[in-house]
């Protein structure tokens, strides 16, 4: 699977220069059916490899090609120090917290379940932004964290039987606000012109870190070399490894973050939906009305956060 990576934030200037425009929906629609796909394949992965060891192995490739293409166009690893610290804060804590605690709780959590939690990732940081930051949180913006919680509830309730299912929602809601805790850690680095290049270098920062945890503590005998685990491995590698990683910076270069990060609530249900029909995971109207609840609510807290900057 994959994230959302942090972006700088613009200025009134810069902002009003921006344009919400075709170009910028399509790519806007692709991020969030890559990202929202990413848990599905995830599942088909952890169900034939270790968690740890198949996230090493997709860092590893991914960041080996996404830095070989990134040096073909020309871009170097000349970095400033605050992009050396966007490339170790997200490569520890994008990669190997969000995605490993991911990875590790869908070897017995369902993945639309996991894709619901995560998509409150962009309301952790508009909370965490007014508990530590003393960002204002306007009335709708509260009102939209109250109902992302709210969904994600519904949904836990509809799929969460039992303690396991628990610990691994837990998981999900750490890994969660490990991401959202970089996000807020390097806002404002920019990637510049390098934005492979960094893209390539996190994740190679993530195999470096990760793979001692793998191994530690999995076998390669665990390993079963499936056609579904082989091609969903591919699949996640590429698409949303890398790909979709990609998408996310231009999008942000091209509408800024807040407007950007308003596609996120197209995440919970369409994670929801690609898991059902994947991986015949059951849907109930408490499914759909929870994920109807928390799309409505990150959209809100969106549109709250942006609302001052466009008035400015």
């Amino acid at each position: 699977m994959s994230s959302a990576p942090s972006a700088p934030t613009p200025t009134p200037a810069a902002s009003a220069a921006r344009r919400f425009d075709g170009v910028a929906l399509a790519m806007g629609l692709a991020f969030a059916l890559m990202w929202s796909s990413a848990f599905t394949s995830a599942k088909f992965v952890v169900a034939d490899a270790p968690p740890f060891m198949a996230l090493s192995a997709r860092f590893l490739i991914s960041g080996a090609l996404a830095c070989a293409l990134a040096a073909l166009m020309g871009q170097r690893m000349d970095l400033t120090r605050r992009q050396w610290l966007l490339v170790g804060v997200f490569g520890v804590c994008q990669n190997s917290l969000y995605l490993g605690l991911n990875f590790y709780a869908m070897t017995w959590v369902d993945a639309g379940l996991a894709a619901v939690i995560a998509s409150l990732m962009p309301l952790m940081v508009a909370l965490a932004g007014w508990l530590f930051l003393g960002e204002r949180l306007r009335p709708a913006g509260a009102l939209g964290l109250a109902l992302g919680v709210a969904g994600v509830a519904l949904v836990m309730g509809a799929r969460a039987s039992g303690a396991a299912d628990l610990a691994g929602a837990a998981l999900c809601l750490a890994a969660a606000a490990a991401l959202a805790a970089a996000t807020l850690l390097v806002r404002g680095v920019s990637p510049g012109d390098r934005v492979l290049m960094i893209v390539g270098l996190q994740m190679l920062a993530g195999a470096a870190t990760l793979a001692p945890v793998a191994l530690a503590f999995e076998s390669a005998a665990d390993l079963r070399l499936t056609a579904p685990m082989l091609a969903a491995f591919a699949y996640t590698t590429l698409v949303p490894g890398v790909l979709a990683t990609v998408v996310w910076f231009l999008l942000v270069k091209r509408i800024g973050p807040v407007g950007a990060a308003s596609f996120h609530f197209l995440n919970p249900g369409l994670g929801v939906l690609i898991a059902a029909v994947m991986l015949a995971e059951p849907l109930s109207w408490r499914d759909a009305l929870g994920v109807a609840v928390a799309g409505a609510g990150i959209l809100l807290t969106q549109t709250a956060r942006r609302a001052p900057r466009a008035a400015a």
